[in-house]
């Protein structure tokens, strides 16, 4: 059974909205005023808090501030209860994190409804993402109502870029949010002798350049087009618009980003302390992880050898030996550029 948190002064209203709530199947705590909210809301954890604004001792504002600096609390769905005359108040409540708010006198069905869209999306924000940003795709769905995927490819200026194209070069000032329409780009830095590293790789249904509008600077690495490529242009704004809007969303956004830079630091940790026959074998896998999720057997790995050497952070001579030694194990067979991966497993589980 799920439970509720009834933060209101008012005895009456308390008590009719309890019984609305327990006729409806939920657990009902009630408290009189703020500070009695705050201290039932640590003891009991509830899963949504209805809250009046104007109250005794503690007033609303008051106690979603009081939560919002509680680590175990200040995700829990909280709707402010206000009277009309305080409507015009009720944005500065949800500019501190509030989820919505009832105005008074409201219906029982209108309280019931915002309570279950509620308990809804908080269910949904809590599940596991993918730790790409993939994943942010899903949870701007989740929390906007909207399929943001369709309206990325409707009514949106596109460019499109041949391949081995500069799409945006370390050192310039980001703009825009790229989203791959159709495609793959890579993103890299060199060296001071010019030897080049491939930092992330990115396909159809992928976002590009999230970094630099996150953290306001510019980009440190270049992104090159591998194939032919097209790209939706998202405006700086509208992406910090849509972030600014659900502290939810932007603190999974941090979570994503920060599953993806653990990922990162993994990857460098490879190259630094892996075998070379281990280094190749983990390009492989992960280019076929990224391009081919459905485990298709006729799928092939069509890089240039530089840019494989570039993934793995090895000399080109060295993957092309390899490579051939892989091929001599009956791991991969090549034709031209392209590989096909035999033996998955055994690449998978290679030693070091």
């Amino acid at each position: 059974m799920q439970k509720i948190l009834l933060i209101e002064d008012n005895t009456e209203i308390r008590e009719n909205m309890t019984e609305i709530l327990e006729l409806a199947g939920y657990e009902v705590v009630a408290a009189a005023d703020g500070k009695e909210g705050v201290a039932l809301a640590q003891q009991h954890k509830p899963d949504l808090i209805i809250c009046d604004i104007m109250m005794p001792v503690l007033d609303g504002y008051g106690v979603l501030h009081m939560l919002q600096r509680n680590n175990a609390l200040q995700n829990i769905p909280f709707i402010f209860l206000t009277a009309k005359s305080e409507r015009s108040e009720i944005r500065k409540g949800m500019e501190m994190g509030a989820d919505d708010y009832i105005t008074k006198p409201f219906e029982g069905a209108e309280l019931l409804s915002a309570i279950e869209s509620r308990l809804r999306k908080a269910s949904l924000l809590r599940q596991e993402f993918a730790k790409d940003i993939s994943g942010v795709d899903e949870l701007i769905n989740i929390s906007s109502g909207k399929d943001y995927l369709e309206a990325l490819k409707e009514d949106r200026s596109t460019d499109k870029f041949r391949k081995k194209q500069l799409i945006y070069a370390e050192g310039n000032h980001p703009s825009r949010l790229y989203y791959i329409i159709k495609g793959k780009v890579k993103c890299y830095k060199r060296n001071d002798d010019g030897k080049e590293l491939i930092t992330n790789l990115y396909a159809e249904g992928d976002f590009l350049g999230y970094m630099a509008l996150l953290e306001g600077r510019t980009y440190r690495e270049n992104a090159e087009a591998l194939e032919e490529t097209e790209l939706a242009m998202i405006p700086r704004s509208e992406f910090e618009q849509l972030l600014g809007s659900n502290p939810v969303v932007m603190k999974k956004f941090i979570g994503i980003l920060a599953k993806n830079i653990n990922e990162k630091e993994d990857q460098l940790l490879n190259i630094a302390y892996n075998s070379l026959r281990k280094k190749v074998a983990d390009t492989l896998v992960a280019l076929y992880k990224k391009y081919n999720p459905t485990k298709n057997s006729a799928f092939t790995i069509d890089f240039s050898r530089e840019n494989l050497a570039a993934i793995a952070g090895v000399a080109k001579e060295s993957l092309i030996r390899t490579l051939s030694e892989f091929k001599e194990e009956g791991m991969i067979s090549i034709q031209g550029s392209q590989i096909q991966v035999l033996n998955y497993t055994k690449l998978e589980n290679m030693l070091n």
